[in-house]
């Protein structure tokens, strides 16, 4: 774990320095969330606070995977992919772009990833075996004779835009995202450690995921409540897409990652829902988020971020030995106790007003 230990520390150290230049970046050029230029209905803080921070966890990631990582051209992809998101948040941060834009632009990078050559062969059935997804394929003539595995990679494609939105979203509290990513990206790490991985060797995706965990939690210094500096939509977003192509390397789709991300995905997942159910654009925020109803009852920032820390670190050592089977009744049991806990808290608030 030494071999570990080192990335993690040199991601970590990265982040922390170099956030105080991306704070005077993103305070020069405007890339701040003022409550009296942008209307966010989602905010939970007051005054004005650079945004940007996507940038700083950027290169805790990049600089220690050019270090000590062996690249290929799966690597390679997900470098850039991580490039043109961080991009696009510092568009969002200046221009604050539209969330069907951002929507569009989040397809288009999945895509451009999924050429370099990461897919989703097949899915782990929870009740044993698996469920293949590399049956059915295109003949692309362009360059050579290139397969489309066609269900592999739409599942891909629609697995890292869903991440990269759903994790994004869980943002609103004070160092409450780079807590929870990083611990999740160590225990992914942990998994592929125990796993066998996709093209990419699995000594390459625990390094990956260790040193996501090390730029997150660097980027948390500086997060934690009172905030100096938000990780943004580039943050948020990048969050998301470091998650899913992880999951995606080491094989963790549908078990350790619903598990260890078990709240905000069911969080994501009500909210989409409801959004839709109410006839509102469902990428659209608003102040309906599991964090937003803590707040309204009374839990202040410190103790929401812990909480999800805390579940996230459960539910990470429970996955580690759960089967199949079991790690779905957990994310089950976890669904319906949130469900609970959300109905609870609306009637309190209605009892207040």
């Amino acid at each position: 774990m030494n071999s570990y230990f080192i990335p993690f520390v040199v991601s970590f150290f990265i982040s922390v320095l170099s956030t105080p230049g991306v704070l005077k970046f993103a305070q020069k050029y405007k890339l701040v969330d003022d409550p009296k230029t942008r209307n966010q209905p989602a905010r939970t803080h007051t005054g004005i606070i650079p945004r940007a921070g996507g940038l700083a966890i950027l290169l805790g990631i990049i600089i220690p995977i050019l270090l000590f990582v062996t690249l290929n051209k799966v690597v390679v992809g997900i470098l850039v992919g991580a490039v043109l998101i961080v991009v696009t948040g510092l568009l969002d941060d200046y221009y604050d772009l539209s969330p069907f834009l951002r929507l569009v632009i989040n397809f288009a990078i999945a895509v451009i990833v999924i050429l370099f050559g990461l897919g989703v062969p097949y899915i782990s059935n929870p009740f044993g075996g698996v469920i293949r997804l590399d049956q059915v394929y295109l003949t692309i003539s362009f360059l050579g004779t290139h397969k489309f595995l066609l269900f592999a990679n739409i599942f891909a494609i629609f697995w890292i835009v869903s991440l990269m939105n759903f994790i994004n979203w869980s943002k609103g509290v004070d160092g409450q995202l780079p807590g929870f990513v990083a611990i999740s990206c160590l225990f992914i790490g942990i998994f592929a450690l125990r796993f066998s991985s996709h093209e990419v060797a699995k000594s390459s995706v625990s390094m990956i995921a260790f040193v996501t965990s090390g730029a997150f939690a660097g980027f948390l210094v500086w997060n934690m409540y009172p905030q100096k500096i938000m990780p943004g939509y580039s943050g948020g977003a990048l969050a998301g897409f470091m998650l899913a192509t992880l999951s995606i390397l080491s094989f963790a789709k549908l078990g350790i990652l619903l598990m260890v991300l078990s709240v905000p995905i069911i969080d994501a997942l009500y909210v989409f829902v409801r959004r839709i159910l109410a006839g509102q654009s469902p990428f659209k925020g608003d102040a309906s988020h599991f964090h937003h109803r803590l707040l309204q009852i009374g839990w202040g920032r410190r103790r929401i971020a812990v909480f999800y820390w805390i579940i996230s670190f459960i539910f990470g050592v429970s996955a580690l030995y759960f089967r199949g089977e079991q790690k779905m009744l957990a994310f089950a049991t976890a669904t319906i106790l949130i469900a609970c806990f959300i109905f609870i808290i609306q009637r309190i608030k209605e009892d207040m007003i």
